[in-house]
């Protein structure tokens, strides 16, 4: 069956390496040499390159996968269909996230929804923002969370409004002050996100015409949190990721405020699985969500 040899293609194209792909799939290498060497021979196309580092899509089998990656999503959400018809709901979720929504949010939202929905097997995809954008785009993740405005043409739907926070070490001279403003922290070594969680950061100093005096750049927001806690500089963050912070560190608003906007997102919301559905109702209920921005 065709669809079966686009399964085995999908999965040397995630490995990038035959073997690794026959030991998930539970086959033989030669079973899956020949299912890719049929599969060629049906198109008549070279759709694999081969190289000392692996296996990857060749220019033609890039402009073909997608189609082969629509057909077996059209597939197994016709097999959820079938199976909720039946009173059943199974399937696969794959959810792009990022670092501060696996922390606080999606374990206790995990934990209901395998309660609920345990034959539905959730798989996260942990990334920066335009990594999680670009996986829903292509199809690497049924939804996402996005922080606003996203970008792909998806459809979104707004969650929740998360403050923008400065962050200095305790003692720090500004930390009387009920809220920091640009004139504050401008003369202080600044340790900024790393890029692809910067951009809110960013944002804040363009809208006053200023850059700040970036010392480090770091992904970990907990290592930000230890480095200005070491007096080593001042940071801004998230008020999510805030709800964490060790001792020893000082907290302050923005002035002027900011803020981040985190949505979920989808190539669309309508084409779902059954089984994406029901996660990102769940998903929906217990953050609240506020709106529709498709």
């Amino acid at each position: 069956m065709t669809l079966a040899k686009y399964e085995i293609l999908g999965k040397v194209v995630e490995t990038g390496n035959l073997t690794k792909a026959a030991e998930q799939l539970s086959l033989t290498q030669s079973a899956v040499s020949r299912a890719i060497i049929s599969l060629e021979q049906e198109l008549g196309i070279q759709i694999l390159a081969r190289g000392r580092s692996g296996v990857r899509l060749s220019h033609d089998g890039e402009r073909l996968w997608g189609y082969m990656k629509e057909m077996l999503q059209l597939h197994e959400n016709m097999l959820q269909e079938a199976d909720q018809i039946k009173g059943l709901l199974r399937g696969t979720v794959t959810i792009g996230t990022f670092t501060s929504i696996s922390i606080h949010w999606l374990p206790d939202i995990l934990h209901r929804f395998q309660q609920k929905y345990p034959q539905i097997e959730i798989r996260l995809l942990d990334g920066h923002y335009h990594d999680i954008e670009r996986w829903i785009a292509d199809g690497t993740a049924d939804f996402g969370f996005v922080n606003m405005p996203s970008s792909h043409g998806l459809e979104t739907r707004t969650l929740i409004r998360d403050l923008m926070m400065c962050v200095l070490p305790a003692g720090h001279k500004q930390g009387m002050k009920s809220a920091i403003s640009l004139e504050d922290i401008a003369d202080e070594p600044f340790i900024m996100p790393a890029k692809g969680c910067d951009t809110d950061v960013r944002a804040w100093f363009d809208g006053q015409r200023a850059a700040p005096r970036v010392r480090f750049e770091l992904e970990d927001d907990h290592a930000i949190m230890a480095m200005v806690r070491s007096g080593l500089g001042v940071s801004i963050l998230p008020e999510t990721i805030l709800a964490s912070a060790p001792a020893g560190l000082v907290v302050r608003p923005l002035s002027p405020e900011a803020s981040r906007s985190i949505a979920l997102a989808a190539v669309s919301f309508k084409k779902c699985s059954p089984a994406a559905s029901r996660a990102i109702s769940c998903i929906v209920e217990m953050m609240g969500a506020q709106k529709s921005d498709a």
